[in-house]
């Protein structure tokens, strides 16, 4: 249903459109609020210029941009950590679990990496179902600086290794026992 793909200039106005929501600033650590087109024009050009960063936009095949997602290294934690939001008219629809499967399968069969790390506000329910279902396992709890508050909040940690994600692959739903 998805394509993940590298953001472009004319994605500004619509990135702007649905990153201007104070309930996705406030679940995110970067997005400030409000967000305006000058701000989705900085994150598009300053998009993938950091090797220690991967950023996509996840759209439908009709180039519907619903929000983005990406990976980064980070000396803070364990392991890479994988990010992601979506606009409120795209939240329920599991497009958010679809779109991070895909940025793990990326993270370990491209781009060979041994294990990836996840956070979630406490207060963000939907946010840490779609981390377990990814197959992330908790690790404990920590801080994260929320730029549109101008605070750090509490979160919950995981961490995903490359061994029980091909696991839960070769076990998942595609899986038919005769």
């Amino acid at each position: 249903r998805l394509v993940l793909r590298a953001p472009q200039l004319g994605d500004a106005k619509a990135i702007a459109e649905i990153a201007n929501d104070r309930r996705v600033a406030e679940n995110t650590a970067r997005i400030p609020h409000p967000y305006r087109p000058a701000d989705a024009e900085r994150f598009i050009l300053g998009t993938n210029a950091d090797p220690d960063e991967l950023t996509f936009l996840i759209t439908l095949p009709n180039d519907t941009v619903l929000g983005a997602c990406g990976i980064a290294r980070s000396a803070e934690n364990d392991g890479p950590e994988i990010g992601y939001w979506l606009g409120v008219p795209h939240w329920g629809k599991g497009f958010a679990t679809e779109a991070v499967r895909a940025l793990i399968d990326h993270a370990f069969t491209d781009l060979g990496l041994m294990a990836l790390t996840a956070s979630a506000r406490v207060t963000n329910p939907a946010s840490r179902r779609i981390i377990e279902k990814c197959g992330f396992q908790w690790t404990g709890v920590g801080l994260c600086r929320i730029r549109a508050l101008g605070s750090s909040v509490p979160i919950d940690r995981f961490r995903l290794e490359r061994g029980i994600w091909s696991a839960l692959k070769d076990w998942g739903p595609t899986r038919r026992v005769a």
